[in-house]
């Protein structure tokens, strides 16, 4: 068996989970999966607010690409990749091919780690990040823990933290509060 490294693979925009299902079918239906181990669709977990309600969905970290670890040059494998409905073929195809074997050329370890980190890392976070942060100022309506139901103001952002310092009003008096950013959101 030769050596597994990682490509990207270009595929349609807004159908990179439906090109992954059919490659991953298709790897299968030949037994080709131990050379094509790991097909991945890089994404991040941000919150949103809709109508009044937090939800969470998974956004596209580079839309239209789908990362492969893969052994090319095995039987069918390359054919098979590019012969995928939704499939548009490797990136750098035109430009980058290997000249002496004609192959596209493998991403280097350093940009997998790159892309592999940012999704660990999304993993790993307890909380996402909103799509729109907060400005100092901005009044916010707290929606989780024991200040729910309370407004205040934003003191301070601290962004590297995903929190908030947030002046209320408990009992007629200004405190301070700090509150992470899935417990509130902006008030309309």
């Amino acid at each position: 068996m030769g050596e597994m490294k990682w490509y990207i693979v270009r595929a349609v925009s807004g159908q990179e989970k439906k090109a992954k299902n059919y490659l991953e079918t298709e790897l299968g239906r030949h037994n080709l999966t131990d050379y094509v181990p790991q097909v991945l669709i890089p994404v991040e977990k941000v919150f949103e607010m809709r109508n009044g309600k937090k939800r969470v969905r998974e956004r596209n970290l580079y839309p239209g690409y789908i990362v492969i670890q893969a052994e090319l040059g095995h039987g069918e494998v390359d054919h098979i990749i590019t012969s995928t409905p939704g499939v548009i073929g490797f990136l750098g195809d035109k430009d980058k091919k290997d000249s002496a074997n004609n192959r596209p050329i493998p991403l280097q370890m350093s940009e997998v780690n790159r892309i592999l980190g940012i999704v660990d890392e999304q993993e790993q976070e307890l909380t996402a990040t909103l799509d729109k942060p907060y400005v100092i100022g901005e009044l916010v309506k707290v929606i989780d823990g024991p200040f729910n139901g309370f407004s205040g103001n934003v003191d301070e952002v601290f962004e590297e933290r995903k929190k908030l310092s947030v002046v209320v009003k408990i009992f007629g008096r200004s405190q301070p509060v700090e509150l992470s950013y899935t417990q509130v959101e902006k008030e309309v």
